[in-house]
Formats: C-alpha cells, sequence, structure tokens
C-alpha cells in the first residue's frame, strides 16, 4: 500500500513564491517513488480564524471548511510544510490550520521545507518544529532551507533549485518514508 504525502503549501498571502517550491518539490517526491504526492494548497481550503465551538480533540466540528480541512489532513500519511519565515515564525496561516484539527495529525512525521531571505526560513522551521510536536507529529531533523528565495524565481514562476536543495529533499524524503512506516503502526 502507497504511503501518502501531503505538499502543503503554508502563505496565504498575495503574491506568494510557496506554490513555486512547493511544485518543484513535489515533482521531486513523485520522482522519489515512495510516495503518492497530493499538493495541497492552504488558500483553498480558506479556513478562517479558528471559530470551531469544540475543542478539536473532540473532533465534533461544525463547519464544512473544518469538516473539509479535518477530512485533508487525516488521509495523508506524512506531511511536508513549505513555509516562508513572517517575523521569525511560521505564518498565521499555517498556526491556525494546525490549530484546526488534532487527532488527523497524530503520529505522522513532517518534513519541511522553508524559505526566505539569508536565514533560508530557519527560524521559522525550528518554531514549528515545537508546534507539530503538540501536535504528536514527528519534524524530521532533515529539511530543506531555501535562502535568497527572490533570486531563485524566474519570471514565469519556476524555482530553480540548487544540487544542496535537491540532494537534501531526497535525504529527507527517505527519513520521511521510514518514520511513515513506522508511524502507520501507531495510528
Amino acid at each position: 500500500m502507497t504511503l501518502k504525502l501531503h505538499v502543503i503549501t503554508c502563505s496565504t498571502r498575495p503574491g506568494r513564491v510557496g506554490p513555486h517550491i512547493a511544485q518543484w518539490f513535489a515533482s521531486l517526491a513523485r520522482q522519489h517513488s515512495q510516495f503518492e504526492v497530493v499538493l495541497i494548497d492552504l488558500d483553498e481550503f480558506n479556513l478562517p480564524v479558528y471559530n470551531e465551538p469544540e475543542h478539536p480533540v473532540r473532533q465534533q466540528y461544525q463547519h464544512a471548511h473544518t469538516k473539509n480541512w479535518a477530512a485533508s489532513v487525516n488521509v495523508a500519511d506524512a506531511y511536508v510544510f513549505v513555509t516562508p519565515e513572517y517575523n521569525f515564525g511560521p505564518p498565521p496561516s499555517l498556526l491556525n490550520a494546525l490549530n484546526y484539527v488534532y487527532k488527523e495529525w497524530n503520529y505522522k512525521p513532517a518534513g519541511i521545507v522553508s524559505y526566505g531571505g539569508v536565514s533560508g526560513g530557519l527560524r521559522s522551521a525550528q518554531i514549528l518544529k515545537q508546534t507539530l510536536t503538540t501536535l504528536k507529529i514527528m519534524p524530521m531533523v532533515e529539511a530543506v532551507a531555501v535562502q535568497n528565495v527572490s533570486a531563485l524565481i524566474s519570471e514565469n514562476g519556476q524555482f530553480t533549485a540548487g544540487e544542496y536543495h535537491i540532494s537534501s529533499a531526497v535525504t529527507m524524503l527517505d527519513e520521511l518514508y521510514k518514520w511513515a512506516q513506522a508511524l502507520k503502526t501507531l495510528r
């Protein structure tokens, strides 16, 4: 049975570059061939600031947007968060989406592809890892950091990965696959 990997574009703001990086990573993950890869864009779920009356651990969702999001999160065996750095942290859209559900995230691994300026989004990734562990998600040590991202996006929106991006991504995918197999036994 093929494991399902959701590659999640985390920024929802206009003019974002996340979808370009997510498309590159998803293509590489498909070539890796260990996962069924699905591109997920948080912008398409249009999640308002958390507005469910019940705690997410109860899974008694009232709103269609939450039910749709919960179903999407639930079917994945592993995640890769493609995330920028906003003020040294993850974007509010990602933190909001993480908070919407709980059990659907549990006992699954996650990789991070971060991007930004000089830091390559590393501060965002570090803070994100803390949040992920609270949701019983196992964040990978291996990651992809894209520094000076604007210089790597062409006029037509193509992300040009360096060899170090590719090798980092393959190493992360190898680890994600091991962890996804192991953690599936806990669900």
